[in-house]
């Protein structure tokens, strides 16, 4: 049990977006290789020393991509998602697939990546997969430059534990911290774990059993049909709402935690209804769950919740 808290806390901690986590990130990229005299740069000054949060190792607002969380600069603001991101392919992706099943080389490779994930957990505990499931836009008509490879790991979480909740955490906590320390590429796409339970419905138009082989929902180019000015409404709307948070976090921290809470609720309900509607991933929902993703700015949301905790519980000397 002392091993599943562990996890679950280190996959908290798991920010690098803190100064002494760019620190350690510098330290590992400047003073770690076959140089034997350490890093030539190990004299300059530590433009970092005096930083305690992540507002203060961001660039000043109006510099080019730059800004605190919550007020990025004018270039940031201009950038954004390509519509055409979205648009439906007339195939699936060859690099992945032939005659409509996942090409041997590559279900191998997802399919030893993940018995190394499930064997690295050392919980003391036989963790018996059930499936593994490509899903997500490499599994669909969609796919694109930004596509990630959604490996879903199914198990009976009430084989592991009757604490059925704290499972989740543990295998939340898990895969967020597999996902934090690799970066696994595969044809030009990240590999991303998550784990569900045997009896957790997925809302997918494409799902793909690596352990079968097969289709256990087999997607339709006919079927999707995306509503990209809305969803770039709804996303712009929930920026604009994560602007309007940051202007009072020094003055009423206590009241842009609840507002913080509040509109991670709200995304969270907006993801959901969108898989639940007749458009599922194609929803104008879950596109701009996806618009919100691609820009980091559920990022800079959890970000922001993190500072504000930190800020209520902070005492003056």
């Amino acid at each position: 049990m002392n091993q599943w808290w562990q996890y679950i806390r280190e996959g908290k901690e798991a920010n690098r977006s803190s100064p002494a986590g760019v620190r350690k990130s510098m330290d590992r990229l400047l003073n770690k290789g076959p140089q034997k005299k350490g890093s030539p740069y190990k004299n300059m000054e530590d433009y970092l020393k005096d930083k305690k949060n992540r507002n203060q190792i961001s660039a000043p607002p109006g510099a080019d991509m730059g800004g605190a969380i919550g007020n990025p600069g004018p270039a940031a603001l201009e950038e954004e998602v390509d519509p055409e991101s979205f648009e439906k392919q007339t195939e699936l992706d060859p690099k992945f697939w032939k005659e409509e099943h996942l090409k041997k080389k590559i279900k191998r490779r997802l399919t030893k990546i993940v018995y190394d994930f499930v064997d690295g957990l050392d919980i003391g505990e036989d963790i018996r997969i059930d499936d593994i499931r490509l899903t997500g836009s490499l599994a669909n008509y969609n796919w694109s430059k930004y596509s990630d490879i959604d490996i879903h790991i199914v198990v009976d979480f009430a084989k592991i534990d009757e604490k059925i909740e704290l499972v989740k955490a543990f295998f939340d906590a898990a895969r967020m911290r597999w996902n934090e320390l690799h970066d696994i590429m595969i044809r030009g796409h990240e590999v991303e774990l998550y784990v569900e339970n045997v009896n957790e419905e997925h809302r997918s138009s494409g799902i793909y059993s690596l352990m079968h082989n097969e289709w256990l929902v087999q997607p339709s180019p006919e079927t999707i049909d995306f509503d990209y000015v809305t969803a770039r409404k709804k996303a712009d709307a929930i920026e604009t709402e994560i602007n309007l948070i940051s202007q009072f976090i020094n003055e009423d921290p206590r009241k842009a935690l609840k507002s913080i809470e509040r509109l991670k609720d709200k995304i969270r309900t907006l993801r959901k209804a969108g898989l639940y509607s007749p458009a599922k991933e194609y929803s104008a929902e879950n596109i701009a769950f996806k618009i919100l993703r691609r820009e980091d700015t559920l990022e800079q949301l959890s970000n922001m919740k993190y500072d504000v905790y930190d800020k209520i519980l902070s005492m003056g000397e």
